[in-house]
Parts: C-alpha cells; sequence; structure tokens
C-alpha cells in the first residue's frame, strides 16, 4: 500500500462574522488558497477533495467554481464532502483513499467556508396558501431530527460528564492564552499566508481576543437556550480556508530542511445525536485501536473546540478509558490555542487543526499526533500522522 505524505500546507487568517473577509465569497475564498498551494509546491494535483460544513457555500459545486478561478487547469476534477464540521477532515482522508488506490500520485484536500456570507432561507410553508412564507436562518444550526439546537443538547452532554460553565469559561481563557503564547513563538508562521481584500492585507486571525478574563467571560449570557454555552466559550462564526497537498509513493518526499509529515490512517464515525462533545475521544480510541498503538505513545493531541466543552468531555472520555492522567492529556491537547479563540469556518476546521499537528510535531523535532473533530448530530472523524 503506498504512504500519503503532506507536500504542502496553507490557511487564509480566520475573519470574524461580517468582518475583515466577508466581502469574499466561499468560491473566491478557495480559488485564493488553491493558487497559494500551487506555489508552495510544484506542479499540478490530480484531483481536488474538498469540504465545506454549510449549504456548500451557499453555490452550486462550490468547489468547481474555486478551480475555474483558480491556477488549476480547468480540467482537474473534484469531490466535495458534506459532513458538517467534519467535512474538511474528511476530504484529507477521502484524497488520501484516492492516491493509495493508485488513481494518481498528487492530491489538494480544502476545506473552506464563508458563515458571512450564509444566505437566511425563506420556506414556502403552506401548500394550500399563497404569500405563507417562513424564514430559517441556517446559522442557528438546527435541523429536523431534533427540536433541541446544538449548543442546547451540547450542554446536557457537557453536564452529564460534570462539565460545568465555570470550567468551560476557563478552557475558553486558555484558549485564547495558549494561541497568544503560540503566536510569540512563531507556531502559526508555517501555516497562515496573507490574502488581500479590498486592497488591504489580512495576515491576522481576527477573532482571538489576548485580554480577556474569566470575569468578562462569567458575565455573558448564555445563547439559543443551552444551560452553559455562551459567546465567549464557543468559537464565533467566522471565514475562511485551509488546504493540505498530498502525495503518493513509498519514499519520503523531499521537502528542504521542513519534515514530512505522513498520513497514517484514520476513522470516520458517528455516533448518538446527542454524541458530540464524547464522539471525537470514541474516535481517537478506535484509531488507537486499529493501529496498535496506546494513547501514550501520542505526542501531540487536538481536538476541535466546536465548544469548550468539547475536548473537556473527550479528554475526560479518554483519561477513564485508559486510565491516563487527566491534567496531562489536557496539556498535550491544543497546545497552542483552538477554535474558541481562532474561529470554526465549519469546513476548513478539520484540516486546520491537521495543520496545527503538523506544525507542533515539527517544532519538538518528530512524533505521532491524533486529531479529532465532531460534525453535526453525532458525527466524528479521526486521523493519525507523523513528522
Amino acid at each position: 500500500m503506498r504512504r500519503v505524505h503532506v507536500a504542502a500546507m496553507a490557511r487564509t487568517p480566520f475573519g470574524k462574522f461580517r468582518g475583515c473577509l466577508s466581502s469574499l465569497s466561499a468560491i473566491e475564498i478557495g480559488a485564493r488558497l488553491i493558487d497559494v498551494l500551487l506555489v508552495r509546491n510544484d506542479g499540478a494535483p490530480g484531483i481536488v477533495h474538498g469540504g465545506a460544513g454549510l449549504l456548500g457555500g451557499s453555490h452550486l459545486a462550490t468547489l468547481r467554481q474555486s478551480i475555474i478561478h483558480s491556477g488549476l487547469p480547468d480540467e482537474t476534477p473534484s469531490l466535495g464532502v458534506d459532513r458538517a464540521c467534519c467535512s474538511g477532515m474528511t476530504a484529507i482522508a477521502s484524497a488520501a483513499m484516492w492516491l493509495r488506490s493508485g488513481a494518481g500520485d498528487k492530491a489538494l484536500a480544502l476545506g473552506v467556508e464563508s458563515l458571512s456570507n450564509t444566505p437566511v432561507l425563506l420556506h414556502r410553508g403552506s401548500d394550500n396558501k399563497i404569500n405563507s412564507l417562513g424564514l430559517v436562518d441556517p446559522l442557528l444550526l438546527s435541523g429536523t431530527v431534533s427540536e433541541k439546537t446544538i449548543a442546547q443538547y451540547t450542554s446536557e452532554e457537557a453536564a452529564k460528564y460534570g462539565v460545568d460553565r465555570e470550567e468551560q469559561d476557563i478552557w475558553a481563557l486558555r484558549s485564547h492564552e495558549r494561541y497568544f503564547a503560540g503566536k510569540r513563538s512563531s507556531i502559526f508562521d508555517d501555516q497562515i499566508v496573507p490574502i488581500e481584500v479590498a486592497g488591504q492585507e489580512i495576515a491576522e486571525d481576527e477573532g482571538p481576543r489576548e485580554h480577556s478574563s474569566l470575569e468578562k467571560l462569567a458575565s455573558l449570557k448564555t445563547v439559543n437556550g443551552s444551560a452553559t454555552i455562551t459567546a465567549g466559550n464557543a468559537p464565533g462564526l467566522s471565514d475562511g480556508a485551509a488546504g493540505l497537498i498530498l502525495v503518493a509513493g513509498n519514499e519520503t518526499p523531499a521537502n528542504g530542511q521542513v519534515p514530512s509529515a505522513e498520513i497514517l490512517d484514520w476513522v470516520q464515525l458517528a455516533g448518538g445525536l446527542q454524541t458530540g462533545t464524547s464522539i471525537p475521544a470514541t474516535g481517537i480510541l478506535q484509531l488507537l485501536q486499529r493501529n496498535h498503538r496506546s494513547l501514550d505513545q501520542i505526542d501531540v493531541i487536538e481536538i476541535n473546540e466546536a465548544f469548550a466543552a468539547t475536548p473537556l468531555v473527550s479528554t475526560s472520555v479518554l483519561a477513564r478509558e485508559t486510565g491516563m492522567d487527566l491534567a496531562a492529556l489536557r496539556e498535550k491537547t491544543n497546545a497552542h490555542g483552538g477554535a474558541v479563540a481562532i474561529g470554526h469556518p465549519l469546513g476548513a476546521s478539520g484540516i486546520r487543526i491537521v495543520m496545527q499537528a503538523i506544525s507542533r510535531l515539527r517544532a519538538r523535532g518528530g512524533g505521532t499526533a491524533v486529531c479529532a473533530i465532531c460534525g453535526g448530530f453525532g458525527q466524528g472523524e479521526t486521523l493519525l500522522l507523523k513528522v
């Protein structure tokens, strides 16, 4: 079986809702990042696999349109993925499967989101009446499978595992503090590429707050009917894109002085509707068991902060199931911050946390990492990599 390596990686700065990237559509953001990745790695990929978490970027064949707007040949085929927040990481797995199959030697995995430009839907309503229209905002992240919002059942699952509001606020503050510590140590330098918007260069994530405090976080009201979720301990609605160039071959590719990252394995899974905070742990355990590894052999853990509750619950489950020290697990999880600070462009986040794991492994001189993310209504995705 052919091995799969990361030959190049990049992401845009992540913008806040209606913020610095809001004038760009998902198509434009995706095209810009594709062109950056082409510069970072010579030669066009044979295919592009990409994910968007909400409404496919509100356009017909968003990924295809990004390719046409980019420097890639129009003949480049593409495959779009829809697994909510898992979509970006699923795109990595899908591209890796394509490479392992022998269908080609190079692929691009892309995740993109422009939540600022997600439209409000106008539903027709009654079949028997005209002018019986109803507005629905997809950004409420509700669905037909549950009367509760994701925020509601997230806070309920967190409570089941003993994770209260104060603990979530503490994690949220730490996410911001760790982000700025990572920024000062240049951990993001090999990830973020500037993007020009209306003649202005955007070079930094817009969401992180350097001067937050527990007092400020504690003063915020809960949202969407939840008991513990606030705008402070959940990530903001965000815009941005992230991508990887993947190459196949049994030899480690030459990449200058930068150690190559290898995608070893991945697991896609789903659980009960209200398992979003714990399913990253379930996926990590499945992935490690399949690869005959123990959690104490893992050097770096990245768990997407769909809410602060997510890594808190998942690390609790991991500690309980493996006997590892909970504080030590949390110390190696999201060591340079997560989505609560950086932002959560749904389709891009799964790729961002893989990139962040690679940067962390490179900084420590190599090792092994697991990355995990939850997706709407009980979905999950995990990935194992080494540098």
